[in-house]
C-alpha cells in the first residue's frame, strides 16, 4: 500500500536576499524565457527546437565548467528511436528519431557519485499528449519543463561555486514525453560505466509552488537515508511518497536498483496545453525548491553510499478503464476524496457540472478516498452508463448526475 504523509517542515530554507538572490532570478528566467520561446517550437524529441535546446543547454554546461560526459567529448548522448504515434499515423513510421540527451560530470575526486536530471523535451505542436482542444499550437512547456532544467542549471552552478563533497552527473533528458526514452537508454547504456551510484534526484515541473508552499517528494521509500531528510524543514508543505516509480526519468532509475528523490510542485490547468507559458511561473519558488533540494543533498553528503530499498508500487494494482471524467486530478491534496484541479471542456465531467475545487466522495455506491479509489470506480462504469456523483464545494455535499 502507498505511503503517503504530509509533513510540515522544520528545517530552514533560507530566502537568499540582495545581489545574490537578484542575480540568480535573471539567470533563472533567461534559461527559462530561452527554453520556453515560441523559436523552439515547443522542443518535441527529433526536431530542430530538441536540437536548439540541446545546444543551448551544453553551453549552459560548458559556461558553468561542467566536464563533458557524451560520446566524442562532447555533452551529447545521441540515439535513436523508431516512433509511430499511433496505429494509423505515417508520420514517424519507417524513421528514426534522434534524442540527445546533454551530460555534464562535476568531478570532486570521491569514491561515489549523485545524478541530477531534469527532461528538457516537451510536446512540440501538441500532436501527442496534448490535453489542448482547439487549433493546432506550440507547446512551450514553461512549467514541463524548462523549469527543472533551470533548477538544474542552478544546482550545477552551486556544485562549481560551493565545491561540493560529491562527484555528480547532471544530465538533461530528452524523450521523457514519449516514454521515458531519454533516461532509459542512459541507465541501459551509461550507468555501467559508474561503479558508485548513490542515489538520483529528478526534477520535473518546480516551477507552480502555491500560496501554501506545497510541494510533493516521491520516492523517500526507496532509501532508510531519506526517512528523516525532510523532519526539520519549514516553509513547505510537503506530501512524501515513499514510490520510487512515477510518470518521470526518475523511474528508470528506480528499475536499476538506485534510490530516487523526484521534486514537483504539482499540475494545473495549463499542462499539456499551448498556455503552460513562461509568464505564469513562480520563479522565486523555483529558488526555494533548488534550495531545499540543495539542503537534501547536504543531509546526504556524509554517506558515501545509500541502502536501495524496493517499494510496493502504488500503480501494483492496474486498472483498465472504459470510461473518463475528463479532469486533471490534485496530486498535491493530502484529504479525503479525490480533489480536482482542472476539468476539461465537453467531458463527462464539465458536463455535470463538476467544477475546479471539487472534492469527489462518492460515485455511484463507490466512496472516493484516494486516486486508487478514484481509478478503480472508473474501471467499473461503462460508457452510456448514468451515476450520481456526491462532492464537496466549498465544505457544501452537491449531488451530480454523470453520464458516459
Amino acid at each position: 500500500m502507498k505511503f503517503i504523509l504530509v509533513v510540515t517542515c522544520l528545517m530552514s530554507v533560507f530566502p537568499l536576499i540582495g545581489q545574490e538572490h537578484n542575480s540568480l532570478l535573471e539567470s533563472l528566467k533567461k534559461d527559462v524565457l530561452v527554453l520556453a520561446h515560441d523559436s523552439l517550437e515547443g522542443r518535441e524529441m527529433g526536431t530542430a527546437g530538441e536540437v536548439k535546446a540541446a545546444n543551448y543547454i551544453s553551453s549552459r554546461f560548458s559556461a558553468i565548467g561542467l566536464m563533458p560526459l557524451g560520446s566524442e567529448d562532447s555533452y551529447f548522448q545521441v540515439f535513436k528511436k523508431k516512433m509511430q504515434l499511433h496505429p494509423h499515423d505515417t508520420l514517424y513510421e519507417g524513421t528514426e528519431l534522434i534524442g540527445r540527451n546533454i551530460i555534464g560530470y562535476y568531478n570532486s575526486n570521491v569514491a561515489s557519485t549523485i545524478i541530477i536530471g531534469a527532461h528538457y523535451d516537451h510536446l512540440g505542436y501538441g500532436d501527442e499528449g496534448s490535453l489542448h482542444v482547439g487549433e493546432r499550437s506550440i507547446h512551450n512547456g514553461a512549467d514541463d519543463n524548462a523549469s527543472g532544467v533551470a533548477g538544474l542549471l542552478m544546482l550545477a552552478n552551486k556544485a562549481v561555486d560551493e565545491k561540493w563533497n560529491q562527484n555528480v552527473i547532471f544530465i538533461a533528458f530528452t524523450g521523457e514525453e514519449k516514454g521515458l526514452l531519454g533516461s532509459n537508454y542512459f541507465v541501459k547504456e551509461s550507468l555501467k560505466n559508474f561503479d558508485s551510484i548513490s542515489y538520483m534526484i529528478n526534477l520535473d515541473m518546480i516551477g507552480r509552488l502555491d500560496s501554501e508552499r506545497r510541494i510533493a517528494v516521491h520516492g523517500v521509500g526507496t532509501s532508510p537515508s531519506f526517512n528523516t531528510i525532510f523532519n526539520e524543514v519549514e516553509n513547505f508543505q510537503i506530501k512524501i511518497d515513499s514510490s520510487g516509480i512515477g510518470p518521470s526519468d526518475h523511474t528508470s532509475f528506480y528499475l536499476e536498483n538506485i534510490p530516487v528523490l523526484f521534486f514537483f510542485t504539482g499540475q494545473h490547468e495549463d499542462y499539456h496545453k499551448p498556455t503552460d507559458d513562461s509568464q505564469l511561473l513562480n520563479y522565486d519558488g523555483i529558488i526555494d525548491v533548488v534550495e531545499l533540494v540543495n539542503n537534501c543533498r547536504k543531509l546526504l553528503s556524509s554517506e558515501a553510499l545509500i541502502e536501495f530499498t524496493q517499494t510496493k508500487d502504488k500503480n501494483e494494482q492496474k486498472f483498465s478503464f472504459n470510461v473518463t471524467l475528463g479532469i486533471i486530478p490534485d496530486y498535491l491534496f493530502d484529504g479525503l476524496g479525490l480533489k480536482v484541479d482542472g476539468v476539461k471542456p465537453d467531458r463527462p465531467g464539465a458536463n455535470s457540472g463538476l467544477e475546479k475545487g471539487d472534492i469527489i466522495l462518492r460515485m455511484d455506491i463507490i466512496e472516493i478516498k484516494s486516486i486508487q479509489d478514484y481509478m478503480k470506480a472508473l474501471s467499473v462504469f461503462q460508457k452510456t452508463q448514468e451515476i450520481r456523483m456526491i462532492v464537496d464545494r466549498n465544505g457544501e455535499r452537491i449531488e451530480l448526475n454523470v453520464k458516459f
